[in-house]
């Protein structure tokens, strides 16, 4: 390693060099998304992780709480929770499984699906709304680069969820 290379990786990071770095715009850009969803949404009490798993459970009846944890990369005690908010707002309803009874199986209510139509409706406006500073191809290539990174990760996004997310 020639002297050059040692003193720069030695180097320690300055504070002002964190706005530079992958993860500090990732949790800076995923924090203007929360924003955004909430804000859409300041009329019905739903978190974009309670929406998401809201949207599998109608599109997947029966799902149980392990694999909707799967489908939506949180671990499985986040998606407790936000099984017990949804089940106590009236959205969703559990029931014993039919193999298992130790399994609860997931299904949608009509009061769930009713607040799933409304708050679809408003995805596409949310998206505009995060995705605002971008031109269309910039928008499309940050999707795509934003795909990459994600599938590069397969079931790595269980471990990072706060109270605030369920």
């Amino acid at each position: 390693m020639d002297r050059d290379q040692s003193s720069t990786q030695s180097r320690a990071l300055k504070a002002s060099e964190i706005y530079d770095q992958p993860g500090y715009l990732l949790r800076r850009t995923h924090q203007v998304a929360t924003a955004a969803f909430s804000q859409a949404n300041a009329d019905v009490d739903l978190t974009a992780v309670q929406f998401a798993a809201l949207l599998h459970i109608r599109d997947t009846p029966g799902i149980d709480a392990t694999r909707l944890a799967e489908a939506i990369c949180f671990d499985r005690t986040t998606i407790g929770h936000v099984i017990g908010r949804l089940e106590a707002k009236g959205l969703i309803i559990r029931r014993e499984g039919s193999l298992d009874k130790r399994t609860k199986q997931l299904r949608i209510t009509a009061r769930g699906s009713d607040l799933l139509t409304k708050v679809e409706q408003r995805v596409p406006a949310i998206s505009d709304t995060i995705l605002a500073p971008l031109n269309a191809a910039e928008r499309q290539e940050l999707l795509r680069l934003l795909t990459v990174l994600e599938r590069h990760f397969p079931g790595q996004g269980g471990g990072g969820a706060t109270k605030g997310d369920s």
